[in-house]
């Protein structure tokens, strides 16, 4: 199923608008190849000032740009790797309504452009002509339906004839074009285009087939809308985002079609697609959902899994660096307090571990300890129990692995949901007015999502400063630089990684100040029809945020903890950690002497986005993918 791509050098290139950027060069045949597999698009946050400035019709799109975390990378003392993410080969999906899973939608949102396949079930087409049906009887009837032959939002007193229905559908479009901010990044356009359509292809909704093939169409011609990120209450559905959904379709602005910004007729017309002509009811259906909200929620969670395995992965190594006391992960510790993830955490840090000759345990600490002897006092040679940053690491990332369950449960039933109004009842003969668009849910997780993600930087940021300082990292050198004796002239001069954990610490900040909810910012709007909303675009877009955050700040700790365990002796670590090591030490060499460390934390962070890491430390993408842990992998 897993393709290996070939790797790419990056170097300098002339400048663009002034401003330096990277490109990619193909490695020749022969040289060092990275096999990579599962993509991890980077989400950095917003750039909070500035312009963004507008792309030029015709220009390549998306440029390399740090912000999106799109840039090409070169490490400083290590080779040359790109932070263009690996990809998966992706199947044809069969879109029906109610079967698709968060997991489907981010191995598609982040393959190769333009291999994306999906269809319409035959079913689900039957389900979509009947509603449309029912829908076409109620007009004939001069019925007034909310949004087809009503005004919206508190227009909805307004009834205008049948033949005005089409004209209204292209107006709702046109009038919601006034999105803010940046472009969201490809991966979350393809994940919209596939919710939407699979949201559509219930049948409720009254659109035709054609309308659910046309947005498949765009999806595998990788024909893609450009939808500014700003501009959705979560309420009323993402209506400002998914404007430019429907805008495609129908020809209307810009879209990125394999990588180049052009007009949208243009793509779709050298893609032999036909624009749509919105026929009633289609406009509001396309743009009265939540998928825009999902889509940043689906891929948001995928990462955090993600993110969940490093977490583990640093306190095993920090457990090595530190030799520190693996008791603490012992089965009845946490049989005996048996949630989920913290029992899976605590599995897979003792995996990590298996065959490690520096981590210690309860047992090994009272064999080399001294005696009382009869003596009323005595100061151990060892701590027998470390710090909580250790000792309750599994408490910590378990309640992201738990929380992970719930959330992708709820976006499960998401994706799979009719989010517009109104509805079609075919089999009843009725239409239904509700509050579908209402991404509640969404929110909701996202909001408690990102909290339990930025403890993870917390967490680890707490692991660097335990190893970095010479007062509790067990006899390390202090920063981690090279012992060197006093009369070395190079003795005094170098501070290693005492930066890396003052930048640590500051992204870790950021991230912790990004966990306020947003959900709780209702705003009334639209003529107070809109008197309670979401805001389940923001949360989701936070979370997206910390999920950066928290790369970068594991990028550092993870580069702190390779050079602490090669301190220690690298041949005394677990095999496991060996190979995630050797991997680490093909992108950052050693640090024998001061130096820049910016490219390698950069490289660092895509390794963990493609998977990279998990996957050297044992833990395949098809047991990823379908939630096998490393204990039982390694097990099979």
């Amino acid at each position: 199923m897993f393709v290996a791509f070939r790797a790419f050098r990056v170097r300098r290139c002339p400048k663009i608008d002034g401003r330096p950027v990277w490109c990619a060069i193909r490695i020749a045949p022969g040289q060092q190849r990275v096999a990579t597999h599962l993509n991890r698009l980077p989400h950095a946050p917003e750039r909070p000032h500035g312009q963004v400035r507008k792309p030029v019709v015709g220009r390549k799109a998306r440029a390399p740009d740090v912000d999106k975390g799109e840039v090409l990378s070169k490490p400083h003392g290590g080779r040359e790797v790109p932070r263009t993410p690996s990809r998966v080969t992706r199947t044809s999906l069969t879109l029906d309504g109610g079967s698709l899973t968060p997991a489907q939608v981010a191995v598609t949102a982040r393959g190769n452009a333009g291999t994306a396949r999906a269809h319409l079930a035959d079913h689900a087409a039957e389900r979509m002509r009947a509603s449309v049906a029912l829908k076409d009887s109620l007009l004939a009837q001069d019925i007034p339906i909310y949004g087809v032959t009503t005004g919206f939002g508190d227009s909805c007193i307004r009834q205008i004839s049948g033949d005005k229905a089409h004209d209204l559908q292209r107006n709702l479009v046109l009038y919601h074009l006034n999105g803010v901010g940046p472009a969201a990044a490809e991966d979350v356009a393809r994940a919209t285009l596939l919710i939407r359509a699979n949201a559509l292809s219930r049948g409720p909704s009254a659109v035709r087939p054609e309308v659910v093939r046309t947005l498949l169409d765009c999806l595998a011609a990788d024909i893609l809308p450009m939808i500014p990120e700003r501009g959705s209450l979560g309420a009323s559905g993402d209506l400002v985002p998914l404007c430019y959904v429907a805008a495609t379709l129908i020809g209307e602005g810009e879209v990125t079609h394999r990588g180049t910004v052009r007009p949208a007729l243009d793509a779709l017309l050298d893609a032999r697609i036909q624009p749509l002509a919105l026929a009633p009811k289609e406009g509001i259906a396309l743009i009265n959902g939540t998928s825009f909200t999902a889509a940043f929620g689906v891929l948001a969670a995928w990462d955090a899994r993600e993110l969940a395995f490093v977490a583990d992965l640093a306190t095993a190594m920090t457990l090595e660096a530190l030799r520190g006391n693996v008791s603490a992960m012992h089965p009845f510790v946490h049989e005996n307090k048996p949630h989920p993830g913290q029992v899976e955490s605590a599995r897979t840090i003792r995996a990590l571990l298996a065959g490690s000759g520096l981590a210690t345990s309860f047992e090994d600490i009272l064999v080399r300890r001294e005696r009382l002897d009869g003596r009323g006092y005595l100061q151990l040679g060892d701590r027998i129990q470390d710090t909580y940053s250790v000792r309750c690491a599994p408490h910590i990332t378990g309640i992201v692995r738990d929380m992970l369950d719930w959330v992708e449960r709820w976006l499960e039933v998401e994706i799979n949901s009719s989010s517009d109004n109104p509805l079609f009842d075919a089999e009843e003969s009725r239409l239904h007015l509700g509050g579908n668009f209402y991404a509640g849910h969404v929110g909701h997780a996202m909001d408690s999502l990102k909290v339990s993600v930025a403890g993870l930087a917390d967490l680890m940021d707490r692991q660097l400063a335990l190893i970095v300082d010479e007062k509790f990292n067990g006899g390390l050198p202090p920063n981690l630089i090279v012992p060197r004796t006093a009369d070395d002239p190079q003795a005094g001069l170098h501070h290693g990684f005492k930066g890396m954990q003052i930048a640590a610490s500051a992204v870790t900040a950021e991230a912790l100040k990004q966990t306020g909810p947003a959900s709780v910012f209702s705003r009334s709007t639209e003529a107070h029809n809109q008197d309670k909303v979401s805001m389940g675009t923001i949360a989701a877009r936070d979370a997206r945020t910390v999920n950066a955050l928290v790369r970068e700040v594991a990028a550092i700790h993870l580069l702190a903890l390779a050079q602490a365990v090669e301190l220690r002796g690298i041949e005394h670590c677990a095999p496991a950690t060996r190979a995630v090591h050797a991997l680490l030490r093909e992108h950052s060499e050693f640090v024998v002497r001061d130096r820049r460390l910016d490219g390698d934390i950069a490289a660092v962070i895509g390794l963990i986005e493609s998977g990279a890491l998990r996957r050297a430390a044992g833990l395949a993408d098809t047991d990823f993918i379908t939630g096998r842990g490393l204990a039982d992998a390694v097990a099979a």
